[in-house]
Order: C-alpha cells, then structure tokens, then sequence
C-alpha cells in the first residue's frame, strides 16, 4: 500500500468519525466528499472536494459546479476557489479536507450576500426578460386604467359645459356694458311689486 493510500484511508475514517450526524456532510464515495454551506435556499452552497490518486501529496480538486450551486453566481464561486486554493497550498503532503470544509464557515457571511446568491448571470437575464414581458402588460393596464379615468374626467367636463343659444348669448351681452359691467340697478328690488306679495306693515 502507497503512503498517499494510506494517508487516504487515515483521513477517511477521521472525517467520518467527525462528522457523525452532521446532515451537512456527505461522504458520495471513497474519494469524494461534500459539504453543505447556509441555509437550504438561495443563501446556501455545496462544496464537493475529490481526492485525485496522490492525494494529500498534491491539491485535490473542487467542484462548484453541482446542480445546487445553481442560484450560486460566478463570482463568489471564483471567491470560494480562490480561498481554497489559497488554504490548500499550506496543507500540501497532509489530510486537508476537514481543515478545507471548516476554513470557508468563517468566511459565509462575506460569501453569501444577496447579490452574490440571487442567481447567476444567465438566469438574471431570464428574470429580466420575464419582467420586460410583464412591463408593457402592466403599461397598457395602467394606460388603459387612466385613460378611463381621463375619460370620465373629460366626460364631466363635457356635461359642466352649458351650451347657449346665439339668442342666450346675445342676451347675456345685453346684460352689460362696454365695459363688462352691468347696469346700474339690475340687482335693485321692485318695492312696488315686493309689498304687494308680501303686503305691508299692520296699521
């Protein structure tokens, strides 16, 4: 048995052993292991780390490309690999790949932001295109909605306007001046005619 085989099988039965009960971890086979990161839903990730042959003598590989990782942007899949390749580096010829799951909890809150899990570029584009088609529905509803509105509006106008004959019309300037003033007196009460419908003092 190779030292790398060995090392292997070590490593093997002490993740194992670690992580008895941890719904997170998952153990596909006997070279390849993930971890789940975050809460299930857009503000979670999966880490799959594969043993290549001359594992830990050399860096094993990482895959963030699962089907659960798909909300997950390019962006903070390239963060993740970049620190893990960074952490894996200083492990070289030893088992990483506890020390590799556990170095990327301090970091979640930095790695799972809204902008970050929302979802990649190709499905942000998608939900774009669905809100453009949704736009020009919702336009034309609100169109639709003030131009009745508009409508009724223009509708009481119309029924405040008063239509007048030329003859009212003509009336009506007769009623005033030059000036657009009335005569002096229009306003003035008939005595005459007021007492005899109300009749006057009592003797």
């Amino acid at each position: 048995m190779s030292e790398a085989k060995e090392l292997q099988d070590d490593e093997r039965e002490a993740l194992v052993s670690i992580y008895e009960g941890d719904s997170a971890f998952k153990q596909v086979n006997s070279e390849t292991y993930q971890y789940k990161y975050g809460e299930e839903g857009n503000k979670s990730f999966l880490l799959e780390i594969c043993w290549t042959p001359n594992y830990p003598n050399e860096l094993p590989t990482f895959n963030l490309e699962t089907f659960y990782n798909r909300n997950l942007s390019r962006t903070v899949k390239d963060s993740i690999a970049a620190i893990l390749q960074a952490e894996a580096e200083q492990w070289i010829g030893c088992g990483m790949t506890y020390t590799l799951f556990e170095c990327l909890k301090d970091k979640l809150d930095d790695l799972l932001t809204d902008e970050n899990c929302n979802a990649n570029d190709g499905q942000q584009m998608i939900i774009g295109t669905a809100n453009a088609r949704l736009d020009p529905e919702q336009t034309n509803s609100d169109s639709d909605e003030d131009g009745g509105t508009n409508d009724g509006k223009d509708s009481k106008k119309e029924a405040k306007r008063e239509h007048l004959t030329k003859a009212q019309k003509r009336k009506q300037w007769d009623r005033v001046d030059s000036k657009g003033n009335r005569q002096r007196g229009w306003n003035w009460v008939d005595i005459i005619k007021h007492l005899s419908q109300t009749g006057g003092k009592p003797e």
